[in-house]
């Protein structure tokens, strides 16, 4: 994205969260739209990220592997029109970056064009190659590991991850890896806590965790789950507000005023 961004704040950079560790804790929330991405940069957050959450939380969709490319590059390109001051990332969905190297740099290159700064793609040790292809691109990326969603049926299921002393070891590993490649940041998803900590410790890169404890050196939350606005808020989330009722409220009373003739009012037309 070129030109000043649009909050009035300074620009954060990838260097920014690199440099974040250790000294103060990094905001991500999701955004997935052009008001949403304007609203989320005001309150300041460090990153906005639009996330493959949205196949859920805006297209209805059962989980994050139906969401496409395409879908993300729409998607991103409506959040980059708010100009915002936080560091704009945005997911690689399923099999844009699996299937091989030049395949991830493609599609990281695609998400970029449409105006991300940075990209997230899950996995470990298994992608690294991926995620040093995209940095020596000139792409910033951000890791994911612990519950990786698009690797549910690998996984068996959404269920906490780190609860074995093999599951830590293989993710201290992941993380070890994810950082050796480049990477400025790294997601910790539903990871036991103390397993989170230990990650957090040995690596130099700010992790950001989402339903993994207080530990890391920030915290991500979905904007549909912090606001109301979704059909299911996972326990690991806290509601901040009751969008969805909000809402109902207003349009209840749109609707109200238009069957007994409220409105239009004589101000709305003359």
């Amino acid at each position: 994205m070129s030109g000043e961004c649009a909050s009035g704040r300074a620009k954060v950079r990838a260097r920014d969260i690199v440099g974040a560790k250790g000294s103060r804790r990094l905001v991500m929330v999701t955004a997935y739209d052009y008001p949403s991405a304007l609203a989320v940069d005001r309150a300041g957050v460090d990153m906005i990220l639009v996330g493959d959450s949205l196949g859920m939380v805006v297209l209805g969709l059962d989980s994050t592997l139906q969401v496409t490319l395409e879908d993300m590059v729409r998607h991103t390109s409506a959040v980059a029109r708010a100009r915002p001051c936080a560091l704009l990332v945005a997911d690689m969905p399923f099999m844009s970056y699996e299937p091989s190297v030049s395949r991830a740099v493609e599609s990281a290159g695609v998400l970029v064009r449409a105006g991300a700064e940075a990209v997230k793609l899950e996995g470990g040790s298994e992608y690294a190659d991926r995620i040093r292809a995209i940095v020596n691109a000139g792409i910033p990326v951000v890791g994911h590991i612990g519950l990786t969603p698009q690797r549910m049926h690998r996984l068996s299921g959404y269920r906490r991850q780190g609860k074995t002393e093999e599951e830590v070891k293989r993710l201290l590993e992941d993380a070890r890896s994810v950082e050796e490649a480049g990477a400025i940041a790294l997601v910790i998803e539903y990871t036991k806590a103390d397993a989170a900590k230990r990650i957090t410790e040995e690596v130099g890169i700010p992790t950001i965790c989402i339903g993994s404890g207080p530990h890391c050196d920030g915290q991500v939350l979905v904007l549909h789950d912090i606001i109301g606005f979704s059909t299911f808020t996972p326990p690991f989330a806290k509601r901040y507000a009751d969008v969805f009722n909000v809402i109902v409220e207003a349009v209840s009373r749109f609707t109200s005023e238009v069957r007994r003739g409220v409105f239009p009012e004589p101000h709305h037309y003359k």
